[in-house]
Parts: C-alpha cells; structure tokens; sequence
C-alpha cells in the first residue's frame, strides 16, 4: 500500500528536499505551501522522476484552510499515514520592535501552524491505529538563544514540548510524534542577508566540527528515517542534525 505523506512548506528548501526524498521512495507526497508556483515545480520534479505527488496551497495560519486540505486528502486517498510539520518563518526582528503581531505571526505559524494541521488527521490515524508525525524544530529551541530572534527561538522550544505532549497522548493510539532541530543549514532563510547570516554562510562552516554548513537533504534523509518503521520504537524524540555544533562549542 502507497504510503500517503502530507508536507508542509514544501516548496522550497528543507521541505522540497523532504518531499523529493519521500517521492523517491516511492510515497505520494501532497506537497502543500503558500507559495504555489514552487509546490506546483516539486510535483513537476517528483512526477518527472517517476513518482507520484499532487499540490494543495495552504497556509497553516489557517485552520479552515487546513481542515480543508486534509479532507479533501483523505476523501481522495482514504488516510494520511505520515504528516512532515515543515512549514516555518525566521525574521529578525530587534526586541524594541517587537510587536504582539509580529510575536504572534511567528507562532501562529511556527508553533500552532504544527497543530493546526495534525489535529483534523488525528481521527483518521486513531482509527487505524497508525500514523507517523514530524515536526520541525531549531537549535534555536533546543539549546541556543538568538538575539534579535527571541520571538522564533521562543516558537521552536515551544515545538519541542508540542512533540513530546502529542507523543504521550497518542502512543497508544499507535501514533508516533517526533521532531527534527536541524542547525545551520543552506536554504533561503538562512542566506537571507536581513533575517539570518545572509551569502556568507558557508563560513559558519569554520566553527561546525563537520567543517561545513548542512544541506536541505541532510535533514530530509533524517525526516525519512523517523517517519519510517526503522523509526517504530521512537516516539516524543527531537533529533539534532546538526554537524556536530551544539556538542563541538565549548
């Protein structure tokens, strides 16, 4: 049976290599985002490579928008067994600037973003006793603070304790729930010279153990990996892929 995978912001960066990973492997892949042109070229891609995928734009700041979208995928294909919770922003924004809009537009799709997609599969992955998600952290939640960040920072240890919530109270319904804190990784968030370490990145590679900057498929293979059976006994784990830079900064 084809396994049915759900990918949020899955146009670009982490989320593309995510959902061409899973297309290689011979899932369908519902690539969804909100930025269409891009979701429509990763089916394109997968499609042309011998795969099978399809589009649907959502923003997952919205809650009808993400009831619809699962709906409409299960009344098509009958399930979703794995959901990969990509979708994310990361602007900088210094605390004097620090807005309760701005605060709450990081989380609204950071952090409840995550949610809003899960909760209308539950039901369906309850039923039949299975059902794998993935959630994207940072190491900006698991172990760094990030000045003029706090707001993304703050979001992504909240995935944290989302993952581990969800994967108590789902286990034995035979749901697994696990996230992924990927460190540096070359994507557009992290080469955008306003939000992140802009076209000089790769010199964060000096500083990695691993001597350079990770790639959108060092974290795809990873998310593969916890949403497949080799994964079957993992649940409420956040996995740090990150060249080794948490444990080699002393």
């Amino acid at each position: 049976m084809t396994e049915i995978v759900l990918i949020t912001g899955s146009g670009i960066g982490i989320g593309r290599a995510t959902a061409l990973a899973f297309g290689k492997s011979g899932a369908h892949v519902v690539v969804t985002d909100v930025l269409e042109d891009a979701g429509h070229a990763v089916v394109a891609e997968i499609v042309a490579a011998g795969g099978s995928a399809e589009f649907h734009r959502l923003d997952v700041r919205s809650t009808e928008g993400a009831d619809a979208v699962v709906a409409a995928v299960e009344a098509k294909h009958g399930r979703i067994d794995t959901i990969i919770a990509n979708a994310g922003i990361a602007h900088r924004v210094p605390l004097p600037e620090l807005t309760d809009e701005k605060w709450d537009y990081t989380f609204d799709i950071d952090l409840k973003g995550i949610y809003r997609v899960v909760r209308p599969a539950l039901a369906g992955m309850k039923a039949r006793k299975s059902g794998s998600v993935v959630a994207l952290s940072s190491i900006m939640g698991i172990a760094y603070g990030w000045d003029e960040h706090v707001h993304y920072s703050a979001a992504k240890a909240g995935v944290v304790g989302l993952v581990r919530g969800l994967a108590v109270e789902l286990a034995r319904e035979g749901i697994r729930v696990n996230g992924v804190a990927p460190g540096y990784i070359r994507t557009a968030q992290l080469l955008s010279k306003e939000h992140s370490l802009g076209p000089d990145a790769d010199k964060a590679g000096e500083f990695i153990p691993m001597g350079r900057i990770g790639e959108p498929e060092d974290i795809a293979d990873v998310i593969l990996f916890l949403a497949s059976n080799g994964a079957r006994y993992m649940t409420g784990q956040v996995v740090v892929v990150d060249g080794g830079l948490l444990v080699g900064r002393y």
